[in-house]
């Protein structure tokens, strides 16, 4: 365990970056609409392609990408900064979320010179959102069970069949990065699967939405129906895509936004105390949820050290996830559990609004990802204990 541990070295958030906080709060003070909590709390899945583009026009996405394809080529503490600011504001980040966060640095680091020269530069200028095409039907979070399947034809190129599912946003999206099966058999799990950037406009791609349960339609399934590939659209070499995925998950499992999906919830409610008689009875839960914030922003941080530091953390951005997740889950958990131990009493509707969505989409957090028996899984690897 200690050995875990260690790699959560103490870090903090470099000066530089800190200076940056000033400068968003300041975007976001002129450049994000008045949206009461219900709104806000969608942030993570909130599509507003203007806001992103007026994002975009500031520099800030692609922040990490090198300034030669238009990106700001800031830090990933800026980058910690920026997600912390915009998620706590809850800002529309759905549209140029997973471009900026996965598709980007994945295609920064392993696209090829004509890859990187098309898709960076409109990545950074908005124009270019890209979804994540990992998950399939049937599979869970078992990311090695592909059944997708890219074919090499004759003109050089691959042709594309199968299907993805809980592919956020693949309807707003103009491409998606897929993991694939390119060779072997499913029984290799691992082996033979490569990256693929789809374009979704493609004859033979069908994206549906599905509507959950509080109405939105985010979470799509796309059907590939003998969709043709150029041979450019591999994202770096043929087999090496569970060694890139992993790398891109890093990014995805452990920053700022596995902490913060809830807390447009806890501050309304705080915000809803401070003129309530009865804020008193509720000061231990405060301070509790303060704490655990507090503590997982530390790990959060530390993980942002080593990505900075071009290291790829992934037992411990799962260890971050995994704990939270279940921090964002008991949120809306014990604010709706309060809310409801007097039923007669008045109750803010914007609060009850934001609670009421908020609690219908949480079991989710736990599953977006990869779900909490995988990366427990992940980290007692990462123990010796597999």
């Amino acid at each position: 365990m200690a050995n875990l541990l260690d790699n959560f070295a103490y870090a903090t958030v470099p000066p530089h970056a800190q200076a940056f906080r000033a400068e968003v709060r300041d975007f976001l003070a002129t450049e994000m609409p008045t949206l009461p909590a219900d709104v806000r709390a969608r942030s993570w899945m909130g599509f507003d392609a203007g806001f992103s583009r007026r994002l975009a026009a500031r520099g800030w996405v692609g922040v990490t990408l090198p300034q030669e394809f238009g990106g700001a080529a800031l830090d990933a503490f800026s980058r910690f900064v920026l997600v912390e600011e915009l998620l706590t504001a809850g800002a529309p980040v759905a549209g140029h979320w997973i471009a900026d966060r996965q598709s980007g640095p994945l295609i920064a680091k392993y696209g090829t010179p004509a890859q990187k020269a098309f898709y960076l530069p409109r990545i950074c200028a908005g124009e270019a959102f890209f979804c994540i095409g990992m998950s399939e039907p049937n599979s869970g979070s078992d990311l090695a069970s592909v059944g997708t399947r890219a074919t090499p034809a004759a003109d050089g190129g691959w042709r594309l069949n199968g299907r993805k599912i809980w592919t956020t946003n693949a309807q707003n999206c103009q491409y998606m990065i897929a993991l694939v099966r390119s060779s072997g058999d499913p029984q290799d799990r691992q082996k033979g699967l490569s990256q693929f950037i789809v374009d979704l406009s493609l004859p033979g791609v069908t994206v549906r939405p599905i509507e959950d349960l509080t109405g939105d339609a985010h979470f799509t399934e796309v059907f590939f129906d003998d969709v043709s590939l150029a041979a450019d659209a591999l994202v770096g070499a043929e087999g090496q895509g569970w060694e890139q995925v992993n790398a891109e998950l890093a990014f995805e499992r452990s920053g700022p936004e596995r902490l913060y999906s809830s807390i447009v919830l806890l501050d309304r409610w705080i915000e809803v105390l401070r003129d309530s008689p009865d804020a008193s009875r509720h000061l231990a839960t405060v301070g509790r949820f303060a704490a655990h914030l507090a503590a997982l922003r530390h790990l959060s941080v530390s993980c942002t050290a080593r990505l900075a530091a071009g290291e790829s953390p992934v037992i411990e951005a799962a260890l971050v996830k995994d704990i939270g997740t279940t921090f964002e889950q008991e949120i809306p958990a014990v604010i709706s559990a309060l809310l409801g131990e007097d039923p007669q009493a008045d109750v803010d509707a914007e609060l009850l609004r934001t609670c009421a969505y908020v609690s219908q989409v949480a079991p989710t957090y736990s599953l977006r990802g990869g779900t909490r028996e995988i990366l427990r899984g992940m980290i007692a690897r990462g123990l010796g204990l597999r």
